[in-house]
């Protein structure tokens, strides 16, 4: 792959891993409400699905997304319905998690099953693969759009849990956090805005 070819596809990770989405928003949130440290499972789920996710759509899955367009409109509103019901569990979430409530941080293998139903993660690695992929060497740069990402995804998604976790003390009164985390259901269900129309 050439030097401009892969710089270029640097920035396109990174950009599209650091803006916000779904993952974004649910880490900050998670951030807040469980802290950094029981968030990283999370963290590291987004990271291991989406890889998973780029290699699937570069072996062969983002043919069957042009070919059977049902399938991605069937994708992107169980992704949807997913993410609303995870906006409710965030809007009704009244304390901040310490692990005596019962309620949890999303799980890594949770967050890494999500990303096959994120819209956002789908739009992102048809484009990525579309976009970045070299025919002559095609394998190969599938592993090298994968690996890309793989270098900027958790870095970049661990800056919002980070966000979140400075708002920890801040948001520990109980008024303010129950307005952050209807402020983040509604941005979370706003984030499939553009990827549901």
């Amino acid at each position: 792959m050439p030097l401009d070819t892969f710089l270029a596809l640097i920035v396109f990770a990174f950009t599209t891993s650091i803006t916000p989405g779904p993952n974004n928003m649910m880490l900050f949130a998670s951030g807040v409400n469980f802290g950094f440290r029981r968030t990283v499972p999370h963290m590291l789920g987004i990271g291991a699905g989406f890889f998973s996710l780029l290699i699937g759509v570069g072996l062969g899955l983002g043919v069957l997304l042009h070919t059977v367009p049902s399938f991605y409109t069937m994708l992107k509103f169980a992704g949807g319905a997913y993410l609303a019901w995870i906006a409710w569990k965030i809007a009704t979430s009244r304390t901040l998690g310490e692990g005596k409530s019962g309620v949890k941080p999303m799980s890594f293998l949770s967050a890494a099953a999500f990303q096959w139903v994120n819209p956002k993660a789908w739009v992102m690695a048809v484009t990525a693969m579309a976009t970045y992929t070299v025919p002559d060497i095609y394998l190969a740069s599938v592993m090298i759009v994968g690996f890309a990402f793989a270098l900027v995804n958790v870095p970049s998604v661990s800056t919002w849990a980070g966000f979140g976790a400075a708002l920890r003390d801040w948001l520990s009164d109980p008024v303010r956090l129950k307005w952050f985390n209807i402020a983040m259901a509604v941005l979370l269900v706003l984030s499939l805005w553009p990827i549901l129309k």
